[in-house]
């Protein structure tokens, strides 16, 4: 079972510091990275799949370095990246039987692989068809079909959802879940749910750093004491919209319920409620608010 360990890694292109002394461990399971476009975490991917070297620190992999480690390291890897290139003219089967020829797996155990991961992922039906017919999502499932395809040890999934409708999202978080015994699974993104009802850790990304992580009980108590709802008329709605960090506004009758995220109470009649991913995610990553009510 492999171990994954970032010791003070640091990414700096040019005078943009992207990645910020993380330092992790991370064993079997499902880790989550949330947090905002240009959090760094496409170049942390970048750089534990070994596209990039480090600017400083080291990447470990059961105590060796991976890039002292080359093809046996990438043997351990599967990698589904942002965007993902594929062959339109190929038909999913043999662009499966392609990458594994690329990836010097024995044809036989190739073609069993293929029928087997195209199984996986629901691609079964439509593996004879061009890949230019495919929708987004089912291009998507194909990614993850190729990330397997060397039964990886270390799967790492770089926004894996994006432009997913939510019946395809709620199938990929399905199909990541079954195969995350007994390999590390990594995967980033911008979308609450997509970590939310899966991780087992999630850590919260903010230029370059981890600013928060855990279970989700544990994320989510972080941010104890600062959510709270209230009910008001629609003038003095308007008007806490503006000034605070609002996470949800629903219309009742006459009033409008309000979801606030603030350090204080925001309003006389508003009450701390349970905070929620949600929550979390705007209490982290929501720019600062008007009259000293930063988040």
């Amino acid at each position: 079972m492999p171990e994954l360990v970032l010791d003070r890694v640091t990414k700096q292109f040019q005078n943009k510091i992207a990645v910020d002394g993380l330092c992790l461990k991370m064993k079997e399971g499902v880790y989550g990275f949330l947090g905002a476009n240009g959090a760094g975490k496409t170049t942390m991917l970048r750089m534990i799949s070994g596209v990039l070297r480090p600017t400083s620190g080291e990447i470990l992999c059961n105590g060796r370095e991976i890039q002292s480690m080359k093809g046996e390291y990438r043997h351990m890897l599967g990698y589904l990246p942002q965007d993902f290139g594929s062959y339109p003219d190929f038909t999913a089967k043999r662009y499966m039987e392609y990458l594994a020829a690329c990836k010097a797996i024995p044809k036989d155990l190739a073609r069993e692989k293929t029928e087997e991961y195209l199984e996986l992922v629901g691609l079964s039906g439509e593996k004879n068809k061009k890949i230019k017919t495919y929708s987004g999502g089912m291009i998507r499932r194909l990614g993850i079909a190729q990330a397997l395809l060397n039964e990886p040890e270390i799967l790492i999934l770089d926004e894996p959802t994006s432009g997913l409708d939510p019946k395809e999202r709620i199938r990929f978080r399905n199909i990541i879940s079954s195969m995350s015994k007994n390999r590390i699974v990594i995967l980033s993104t911008h979308i609450v749910s997509d970590v939310e009802f899966i991780a087992d850790e999630i850590m919260l990304m903010k230029q370059g750093r981890i600013v928060e992580s855990g279970t989700v009980q544990k994320v989510t108590e972080s941010v104890r004491g600062r959510v709270w709802e209230c009910l008001v008329p629609p003038g003095e709605a308007a008007a806490l919209d503006r000034e605070f960090a609002v996470s949800n506004l629903k219309n009742e009758q006459d009033m409008v319920r309000l979801r606030i995220v603030s350090e204080t109470c925001p309003h006389k009649a508003a009450a701390e409620v349970q905070p929620n991913m949600e929550d979390v995610y705007l209490y982290y990553f929501k720019e600062g608010q008007k009259d000293g009510h930063t988040i």
